[in-house]
Parts: C-alpha cells; sequence; structure tokens
C-alpha cells in the first residue's frame, strides 16, 4: 500500500494489540514496540525495547508513516509528570518528521455536567486525572505545529477480546463463578462503551484518510451508549447460568482504597457511571459508514466468552 506502515507503541496493552490485527487486516506494514513479545500476532513484525528511551521509540517508529501511541500507565502512576514525561519522549521522537500519531483519549476531559459531547465542547476536568488528559492533549496540539499530526480519537470504557482486567472481568464478572453479577451504576442510565476492535477499526479508518485532515484533529467515537440494563442483560445472556444482579460494592473499593492507590484513583471516577455522558461527533460517522460498529450482543458475548476461558485456564 505505499506509505500503509505503522508502528504500535504499548502492543502488548489492550488497544495496542487490538490495532496490531486492525492494522494488519487492512493490509498495513505493521510493526509493534514492546518490553517483550506477550501477543504475538502474525504477519506483524516485534521490537522488543523500552518506550521510555527517545532512542529506542526513533528507531522504532523510522520507517512508520503512523504512530499508534498505545503507551499507558498504571493510574496511580500518573502524577508528578511521568504521564507528561512518556508522551514527551515519544513527541522529541517524532519532532520534524511528519509523522502522524494517532492517540487515544478518554471521557476524562469533561465534567459530569457534561451529557452531550461532541469534539468542539470545551475541556474542563472534573479530577486531577482529567487534569492530566487535559495537559496531555494540549501537548499533542503544540506537537503538531511542529511537522507532526496528532489525530486523537476519544472513546468510553474499553471492553473486547483479552480485556479481563478492565471493568468486565474485574467488576462486572469478578464473582460470576459464585452467580453474581454486578452493574456499575442505576440500570436506566447510558455509558458510552467502546469495543475495542471496533475503535481500532476506526483508527484505521483515521490513518487512511489522514491526508484530509488539519494538523491537529479530535474525533469522538460514539461506540454503544447504551443503559447499564441493557449491558447487564447482554452480559447475563451470555454468561451460561442464571446469576443474581446487583450493584457493584463501590463503598468496598473505597475502603480497599485507603491503601490501594489504583482503587481509590477508580472510586474518585465514579461520576462517569452516574451520570449519562454521550460522545458525539457526525464527521466521525460520516467517514465510518452506516453499519460499521460490531451489534452488543456479538461484542459483549465475545467478550464474556474470552473472561471466562481465561479463567478456565489459569
Amino acid at each position: 500500500m505505499g506509505d500503509a506502515r505503522v508502528t504500535i507503541l504499548g502492543c502488548n496493552g489492550h488497544l495496542g494489540h487490538a490495532a496490531m490485527i486492525a492494522f494488519r487486516d487492512a493490509g498495513w506494514d505493521v510493526t509493534g514496540l514492546g518490553r517483550a513479545n506477550r501477543k504475538p500476532v502474525a504477519g506483524t513484525r516485534f521490537v522488543a525495547g523500552n518506550a521510555d528511551d527517545v532512542d529506542v521509540v526513533r528507531a522504532a517508529t523510522a520507517h512508520a508513516d503512523v504512530v499508534v501511541n498505545g503507551l499507558h500507565l498504571r493510574y496511580d502512576l500518573w502524577g508528578d509528570g511521568r504521564a507528561e514525561g512518556q508522551l514527551q519522549t515519544v513527541l522529541d521522537a517524532l519532532v520534524g518528521s511528519g509523522k502522524t500519531v494517532l492517540y487515544p483519549g478518554t471521557i476524562y476531559n469533561y465534567r459530569a455536567s457534561d451529557r452531550i459531547i461532541p469534539p468542539t465542547l470545551r475541556q474542563s476536568a472534573e479530577t486531577e486525572r482529567g487534569a492530566i488528559r487535559i495537559r496531555l492533549e494540549t501537548m499533542l496540539a503544540d506537537a503538531a505545529r511542529d511537522d507532526i499530526q496528532a489525530i486523537i480519537l476519544r472513546a468510553g470504557d474499553f471492553f473486547g477480546s483479552g480485556t479481563t482486567m478492565g471493568w468486565f472481568g474485574e467488576a462486572i464478572l469478578m464473582n460470576h463463578a459464585k452467580g453474581r453479577l454486578y452493574h456499575l451504576g442505576e440500570l436506566g442510565l447510558h455509558h458510552a462503551w467502546a469495543y475495542l476492535p471496533d475503535l481500532a477499526r476506526a483508527m484505521v479508518r483515521l490513518a487512511e484518510a489522514r491526508r484530509t485532515f488539519a494538523n491537529f484533529e479530535t474525533f469522538h467515537f460514539a461506540g454503544h451508549f447504551v443503559t447499564h440494563g441493557e449491558i447487564m442483560t447482554a452480559i447475563a445472556r451470555h454468561v451460561g447460568q442464571k446469576g443474581r444482579i446487583g450493584p457493584f460494592p463501590w463503598w468496598m473499593l473505597r475502603l480497599m482504597g485507603v491503601v490501594n492507590p489504583v482503587l481509590r484513583d477508580l472510586c474518585d471516577m465514579r461520576y462517569l457511571w452516574t451520570h449519562e455522558m454521550a460522545l458525539v461527533d457526525p464527521r466521525l460517522d460520516a467517514l465510518l459508514g452506516d453499519g460499521f460498529a460490531t451489534d452488543l450482543e456479538t461484542a459483549v458475548a465475545i467478550t464474556v466468552s474470552d473472561i471466562i476461558e481465561a479463567r478456565r485456564a489459569a
């Protein structure tokens, strides 16, 4: 495909792995950078290295036209400038290269009162984590003035094959073997979910259309904006047993958060589950076209099956 070469930074992460598959299936020449090849993808190239080293990143991306930043720090490691430092290493490696950087954005940049969220909506964070994400996107916007194209693709909470450590596996299905399922918010409230294979394919579409965009662009991926009741019904249908469905014990998470900084940070983000926040973007919808998303039943079935099989094999 000529100039269809992509490097995925953080290729072992949930999004990075999905992106490796999506770009490969679309005919791209794919290279993944990671500390170890924990999730090999046939038909792609793997480079072992530390993405905190600017020379390693520069070498891994040297022949790429597009770079997907799938790097992700553990929640409690975002502070003290570490998230900004991780991104700065990538930007330093790419400065003046003319390459396109695809960056996954979050809904953290917005407040609980922001119910309908188009890319043009002003950003005002509810938490310090959101303030960090705003600073990261400002860094990308600034870098886009230095011969780098930066494209942010914002999405809701991930689910999909391989996400055993996400909200599905660690919260909703944490006691499924005991016949219990947990909903994270009131059953009638909507929540934004992003099925990872769909999100990765959306990245491919943006990469393919990149020459029609400005140097800095933001797109919002609607994903599955469904009620907690709808997602629970779909999950219960594919668990393979009748389970009791009850509210997630947030009190327990907060109690454990006294000694566990990751859980404490997750509690701070609870507003995302108690407020309806819809990502909307007619421009991206038009680019992706009708029927782009995997239907909810299929996406949930694949995710649940993967989690259950992984636990059986453990």
